[in-house]
């Protein structure tokens, strides 16, 4: 290694090798991300480095369908908070994962997030368990319409909206007073007039079952997995962690903060992401190439 590196830039390149090693033994490895994932292209994350949720109680999914005071909550918030989330891009992360498995060092991914940043920065083999926030559907006839196009119907119809101070939050929600709400109009389906509700699952909501077996597939298939930027406090994440280990399928974790499955862990890395992830495409291109050196890996203190 090149000389003034400091105690940080060994430990990167330490951790960085590890992983590209577990990689690189386990090529089918399934990669399950989470909300950490995307913090770096300024999309708030949910939980503390503990693991516990910030911030106001969820919408529950039930309550949507069920009360037009809760719909008025949700895309009141939802106007404010979706111009943050439909401006945010891939991160390193997000591209070095595309590049994994561009080389054939992962399988496939299993995302439990609803931004859509993995399809964006080129990976093919994706499956948003959770949804994708880009898309609406209407409950009463099935239309799916642009989240986009939306926003330009609740922002006709809100126009006071438009200018609102609220802090954002994750997955394109943001804090707004219910004094706001008194007047706010709801979006509604161009086709039937029916209610408009994101194509995610909310909380209090199961993944669709057929969506399930695909993910319990790919797990099955899997000859790893890869946790990366989640903390696997909702079961819809950690089911895939007790599946691993059941089967004796080794299991690697990237996150800031403690995970639910720390017990089941064989690999345990606290860092971010998005710079980890680019230094281990980087090794296994090395060595994916017959370079077996140590690649120049650019640092903060110098050159790996």
């Amino acid at each position: 290694m090149a000389e003034g590196l400091t105690a940080h830039d060994h430990a990167a390149h330490d951790r960085a090798a590890q992983l590209a090693e577990f990689l690189d033994r386990h090529p089918r490895a399934l990669v399950l991300t989470g909300a950490g994932l995307s913090t770096a292209s300024g999309i708030p994350d949910y939980r503390d480095r503990d693991g516990t949720r910030r911030g106001r109680p969820p919408i529950h999914g039930p309550d949507f369908r069920k009360y037009e005071h809760v719909q008025k909550r949700y895309w009141a918030r939802s106007m404010i908070g979706w111009p943050v989330l439909s401006k945010a891009r891939p991160n390193p992360g997000h591209y070095a994962i595309a590049g994994l498995e561009k080389i054939g060092r992962i399988g496939s991914v299993l995302t439990q997030n609803v931004d859509g940043l993995h399809g964006q920065a080129g990976s093919h083999s994706v499956l948003e368990l959770h949804g994708n926030i880009h898309t609406v559907v209407c409950l009463d006839c099935s239309a799916l319409f642009p989240r986009a196009f939306v926003q330009g119907q609740l922002a006709d119809a809100n126009p006071h909206m438009l200018h609102a101070d609220a802090t954002p939050l994750p997955d394109g929600d943001a804090s707004v007073e219910p004094a706001e709400l008194a007047t706010f109009r709801l979006p509604a389906c161009v086709c039937c007039g029916g209610t408009l509700m994101p194509n995610v699952v909310f909380f209090g909501d199961n993944v669709p079952p057929a969506r399930t077996a695909i993910a319990l597939d790919q797990m099955e298939r899997a000859d790893a997995l890869l946790v990366v930027g989640s903390s696997l406090m909702v079961y819809s994440g950690f089911r895939f962690c007790r599946m691993a280990n059941a089967s004796g399928k080794p299991i690697a974790a990237i996150n800031l903060g403690r995970t639910r499955a720390d017990d089941l862990l064989d690999i345990k890395i606290e860092a971010s992401s998005e710079q980890l992830l680019p230094l281990v495409l980087e090794l296994l291109e090395r060595t994916r190439s017959g370079d077996k050196h140590t690649p120049s890996i650019q640092l903060d203190g110098g050159t790996l």
